[in-house]
């Protein structure tokens, strides 16, 4: 069930979005006009299969992309707060990332570094964009653990990130990226590598602490399930661009593109036990050639792939309010 949302104009507007990879061997078009809003308090679901676009979106917002080979076209825009991140120099983006701008990464044990200790981990942002001194710090750090449900923060405070579970080490990664009060999460597959159990526990607390601070949340995940519950809008990527995207009751009650469609009757809670489980066949595309029509023409079995468009590429229309699709005749059919 998810929360309040202010009614304000958007924290985050993301225009024409475009990333390719350039090499000696030719040109990736990882991502394709992605344009997107998000206001504070909301979160934001983005759904779809690996190599879809999801986390080169949100790693090109936060200038975490090498350039080169990545390159992002001088049209593009991500103003967050009037800001345009895209413009920004490294410096100004370093002012920005674990301050206002926060991530949390798939694999927390490759992102805590193994030789520092939790405590001076979680405080370390506070140093470095704060000014805080390290004991006033670590003292804020031990308090943010204990929100996140860490028992006995004090003295897990002084422990190293392998003597932590998985569960744990995710609870300590919001905290890191919380302790700030960021403006804007971004949450890259939070609970990939936990149980089912661990995972609703990280989400309801990341859902707890957005409503107590306000922060608006981009949730990155292959799970459908997810994003219903946690999500006020979905948007769903394929190849590198966005196919469908409404508030997430509506998508996931009247879902229209047959891509997104795929997707949910993919889902093992949706079958009767017993019944054979619903796949998408074949793969997504390579991109390693601009899009010229419908890129999931191959894989379409739910529509109509005769119908799918070959000569140009799909727009994005609003097909009833606030519920936006690729116009795609195969695909809607």
């Amino acid at each position: 069930m998810v929360g309040w949302v202010a009614m304000s104009a958007p924290m985050l507007q993301v225009k024409g979005l475009s990333v390719e990879f350039r090499n000696r061997t030719g040109t990736s078009y990882a991502v394709t006009d992605v344009n997107f809003e998000l206001k504070a308090g909301e979160t934001l679901g983005i759904v779809g299969e690996s190599g879809s676009g999801k986390s080169v979106t949100c790693s090109a917002l936060m200038g975490l992309l090498a350039k080169p080979p990545a390159h992002i076209p001088q049209n593009a825009q991500a103003l967050f707060n009037e800001v345009d991140l895209l413009k920004l120099e490294e410096k100004e983006l370093a002012k920005l990332r674990g301050n206002k701008i926060s991530m949390i990464f798939q694999d927390p044990m490759t992102s805590l570094n193994p030789c520092i200790t939790i405590g001076d981990q979680v405080a370390e942002p506070l140093v470095i964009h704060k000014g805080m001194k390290w004991k006033e710090a670590r003292a804020m750090a031990i308090e943010e653990l204990a929100r996140v449900g860490i028992p006995d923060p004090a003295k897990r405070a002084k422990a190293y990130p392998h003597e932590f579970s998985g569960g744990m080490r995710q609870r300590v990664m919001i905290a890191m990226a919380l302790i700030t009060r960021p403006q804007l999460l971004i949450a890259d597959e939070p609970t990939t590598a936990l149980d089912v159990t661990v995972q609703k526990q990280v989400l309801d607390l990341l859902q707890a602490r957005q409503q107590e601070l306000g922060t608006a949340i981009i949730l990155i995940t292959h799970d459908l399930g997810v994003v219903r519950r946690y999500a006020h809008r979905i948007q769903v990527m394929y190849a590198g661009s966005i196919l469908e995207s409404a508030p997430a009751e509506e998508l996931m009650q009247h879902p229209r593109h047959a891509y997104t469609r795929a997707l949910m009757a993919s889902i093992p809670a949706a079958h009767s036990k017993g019944t054979r489980l619903q796949t998408i066949p074949g793969l997504p595309p390579t991109l390693k050639a601009p899009v010229c029509g419908c890129t999931f023409k191959d894989r379409n079995i739910i529509g109509k792939a005769e119908l799918c468009l070959t000569n140009r590429i799909p727009e994005l229309i609003e097909i009833t309010p606030n519920h936006f699709v690729r116009n795609c005749p195969g695909c809607l059919a």
